[in-house]
């Protein structure tokens, strides 16, 4: 049996507002726009991406597809700084 808590009428002391901090559940509802492929892997890199994911409790599709944006992404990134590096270099020669 649990005991009960005792509220007294003490005084609280200082109070902070604490500014919202939380997504809102908009944000939180967010689903990047995804297409549907079919594509062939080697069973070596299944298996691999099955185990991981059952040690992190996701899903495994989930795991590979964020690895594909992350490596898109950071090709991206590569590129733009490729091409304004070279801009930069023709007008300054």
């Amino acid at each position: 049996m649990r005991t009960k808590i005792k509220y007294t009428d003490e005084p609280l002391g200082e109070i902070k507002i604490v500014s919202d901090f939380l997504p809102s559940p908009a944000e939180l509802a967010f689903r990047e726009e995804s297409v549907k492929v079919t594509i062939s892997l080697s069973k070596k890199s299944i298996e691999f991406f099955k185990a991981e994911a059952s040690k992190h409790h996701t899903q495994y599709q989930r795991m590979i597809r964020q690895l594909l944006d992350m490596y898109a992404d950071a090709q991206s990134d590569q590129r733009t700084r490729r091409s304004t590096g070279r801009a930069k270099k023709q007008a300054a020669g």
